[in-house]
């Protein structure tokens, strides 16, 4: 899209070079042919060194956007970025590519349906009712139970079982709201990339990221009606037990274990070989590794124990 074209759309008169914008992007990760933005002054640092073509930014923050981007400002960055991203938002099937390849051995049930471009591997089985979407790779020796769908542009690797019903890629949950308090849809344009010898119970959703990727890493074991938000990580061999949620842009170390119906909030980083015992309410990044967790809010395991035994006696 031309940037003569974003300027109309976000309300802002320009009368500069006329350049081809290919996407929106994150401030880290946007390059030279991206736009980008920002809504926090926080976030100085990455403004300056973003590579993008041009940086949505409220009054505020305008002087940091560096000269080789250019500045378009505005009251509302986050809700032009909104707007934006329903402009580069691909189709949902991509009709036009070629049809997509079955590696040998693998067995699909007549009742599945796979869009042109998918690539499944070798000795996988896909089940009925599966979906696979557009540009999807599915590594080989994958098991796909029926009702599993997997949106447009994700990728499974190698030996991984996927339990009925899950689905991979959905939209996350991500809606730029007005000062009227109105909800402006943010298309998620990213994916999910679920790595090798990985296996997700029935009836659990992994939201595809609104830039980038939501990754879940090698070995990694994930239970039955459990929430990942766009944008997380989840580290090698990590355990996520039922109705666990994870919120989005969340980054879990190596082998961090979560009990049943535990959550973080957004945007954390949680260290290495961390367990959270069931109801775990996590709201900060936790930088050491090896400690074991409950409550909410969240403490040390022995000092919640503890906790309940003395409000126990208090109440005797």
């Amino acid at each position: 899209m031309n940037i003569k074209e974003i300027a109309k759309i976000i309300g802002i008169d320009y009368n500069g070079a006329s350049l081809e914008v290919t996407g929106v992007n994150t401030l880290k990760d946007a390059s030279s042919s991206e736009i980008s933005f920002v809504t926090n002054s926080k976030y100085l640092k990455d403004i300056e060194e973003s590579k993008a073509c041009a940086i949505i930014v409220n009054k505020a923050v305008a002087s940091s956007v560096p000269k080789s981007a250019i500045a378009f400002i505005v009251d509302e960055p986050y809700l032009m970025m909104a707007r934006l991203t329903k402009q580069f938002a691909p189709s949902i099937e991509d009709e036009d590519a070629p049809k997509a390849i079955i590696g040998e051995g693998s067995k699909v049930s007549p009742k599945a349906e796979i869009a042109n471009g998918a690539i499944v591997g070798k000795n996988c089985t896909v089940m009925a009712n599966v979906y696979i979407g557009s540009n999807c790779v599915i590594g080989d020796n994958t098991l796909l139970y029926p009702g599993v769908v997997v949106y447009r542009d994700c990728k499974i690797g190698s030996d991984c079982i996927i339990h009925a019903n899950t689905t991979i890629g959905s939209d996350g949950f991500g809606f730029a709201t007005n000062k009227l308090g109105e909800h402006t849809k943010i298309y998620q344009n990213g994916n999910v990339v679920i790595e090798d010898d990985v296996e997700i119970g029935s009836s659990t959703t992994i939201d595809r990221a609104a830039f980038g990727t939501t990754l879940i890493k090698k070995g990694v074991r994930i239970d039955n009606l459990v929430q990942v938000g766009h944008n997380s990580e989840i580290g090698e061999y990590s355990v996520l037990v039922s109705q666990t949620g994870i919120a989005g842009s969340s980054k879990l170390g190596r082998n961090v274990v979560m009990g049943g119906q535990s959550a973080t909030s957004g945007h954390l980083e949680i260290a290495a070989f961390n367990t959270f015992a069931a109801r775990s309410g996590i709201t900060k990044s936790i930088k050491e590794s090896g400690g074991t967790y409950a409550g909410f809010p969240l403490m040390n395991h022995k000092m919640w124990l503890k906790l309940q035994g003395t409000l126990a006696r208090l109440i005797k």
